[in-house]
């Protein structure tokens, strides 16, 4: 009896998959597939999860088939956009992921100074179309992160001082809940979905659609892009921040520990070398952009300057070679109050432990126009903090993943000793092991409200998930 009940239930779930997979305009792929173990790999090559069914979807159609699929058969939904989330939320074993890499299309409206996009679509799709217009949405530093979970955690960018993350920005958000139902959200409808939408991460629904607001950026830029030997790395971070204490919105400056690549622009003798590089752009008038970055290329005598004015569009794949496909990926983040020497101190100390030498130690330059926007306005916290600190692990052998990883952790629980840090950056979270009031604070509450009206079953559970509340 048994086993006839187990061959009836497999007849059902096989009989429901087909099913499904006539209903959808896209395809559906399952381990039995060719395409398989293509379409299930994501960027970070530490993620290696395999998924039930993977639903390439065509259109929003697609996607509330896709939903209602999941929720009835009670599967863990993963949303893919670009697939370039460095904690692997595109992903799931044994569930399902929306796949929406198809619907990748841009529309610009110069006029208005607005675009839409698809969200499989990706910021280097996002920023070929807008400049041809001399606009840009603040977006990420490097070209093929997906626009979605990027802008649903918040987004940090090139211009993010002058014009704000990639979710401030945001106009309007096209949603399927997780009852099938289709919305859109925005300030004047679904004020509280939009709300938590602008970096609450992507636990209320699938946002198939994103509507942004653009900005005056290019097509050239005055960018500064200097190497200084490590031994530097102190006195050029207590340089950073005094330069930082009166500079312009325009700039928005990244420094970050690293070793010297093996690459024909940087002298051999270098090579391998510890090193603190500054990494930049003004957004503006390009004499005055030159001015405003030349005492960052002028600190020392440089391993190696690559300043200039460049295009836009260049700026932002400056960065794409480093991270490649397939590598290994574990990044954790903190928000700083201050940049105290105790702070950098520490900063270097844990550089210097690093056991994987394609990583960097990164410190991004916040307020302007970050900090402007009010705490509670969008679901985005830790807005204050002046400086963001971001652990990156990179390396491409597995059998340095314990080291790497064991590195960024430690490197992170030292860090927390200040009391200067606190919180997490959504988009940085290591692989989500730390409860939803590190990286959302006092939203976290919110958001769990906001769950609680779109999502009370919890059918977006895959990944960084806020509860609803009971």
């Amino acid at each position: 009896m048994a086993t006839e009940t187990i061959e009836s239930t497999e007849e059902t779930l096989e009989s429901a998959v087909e099913s499904f997979e006539s209903e959808l305009k896209g395809e559906l792929v399952t381990p039995d597939d060719e395409a398989y173990d293509e379409v299930r790999r994501v960027w970070n090559g530490m993620i290696n999860r395999r998924p039930a069914l993977i639903a390439r979807c065509e259109g929003v159609a697609d996607v509330i088939v896709a939903v209602t699929f999941g929720r009835e058969h009670d599967l863990p939904i993963a949303v893919r956009g670009g697939g370039h989330g460095v904690a692997g939320r595109a992903i799931v074993d044994d569930g399902l992921v929306v796949d929406l890499e198809p619907m990748n299309w841009v529309h610009v409206r110069p006029d208005d100074r607005r675009v839409r996009a698809g969200a499989g679509a990706t910021w280097g799709d996002l920023d070929r179309e807008t400049q041809l217009f001399g606009l840009a949405v603040p977006g990420g530093a490097i070209s093929d992160t997906g626009i979605a979970g990027l802008t649903l955690g918040g987004g940090m960018g090139h211009v993010r001082r002058k014009y704000g993350l990639s979710c401030d920005n945001l106009v309007s958000a096209d949603v399927v809940t997780a009852d099938g139902e289709f919305v859109t959200a925005s300030e004047d409808e679904h004020e509280d979905l939009f709300w938590a939408l602008r970096g609450g991460g992507g636990n209320f629904g699938v946002v198939t659609a994103f509507e942004y607001d653009c900005h005056p950026v290019g097509p050239e830029v005055a960018t500064c892009f200097v190497w200084y030997d490590g031994d530097r790395a102190t006195d050029a971070l207590r340089f950073f921040r005094q330069y930082t204490e009166d500079a312009p919105d325009e700039v928005s400056v990244l420094p970050f520990y690293a070793w010297v690549p093996e690459l024909d622009e940087f002298p051999e003798s270098s090579w391998g070398d510890p090193a603190v590089a500054f990494l930049g752009c003004y957004v503006g008038d390009l004499d005055e952009g030159e001015e405003a970055l030349r005492p960052i290329r002028e600190f020392a005598d440089p391993i190696v300057d690559l300043s200039g004015t460049i295009p836009y569009v260049e700026l932002q794949m400056m960065l794409d070679e480093d991270y490649p496909n397939g590598r290994f990926y574990y990044w954790k983040s903190l928000y700083l109050d201050e940049l105290n020497d105790e702070v950098i101190e520490s900063i270097v100390a844990c550089s210097e432990r690093c056991p994987v030498p394609l990583s960097t130690v990164d410190i991004w330059q916040l307020g302007g126009a970050v900090a402007r926007v009010d705490g509670d306005e969008t679901a985005f916290a830790y807005r204050d903090a002046p400086f963001g600190l971001n652990f990156e692990a990179n390396w491409d052998d597995p059998r340095e993943t314990d080291a790497a990883v064991a590195w960024v952790r430690e490197s992170i629980a030292e860090m927390r000793e200040h009391p200067e840090a606190h919180g997490q950056y959504v988009n940085f979270p290591g692989l989500e092991e730390d409860p939803s009031r590190v990286p959302f604070g006092e939203n976290a509450a919110r958001l769990a409200e906001v769950k609680s009206k779109y999502d009370p079953e919890d059918v977006f559970r895959a990944h960084g998930n806020i509860e609803p509340r009971e």
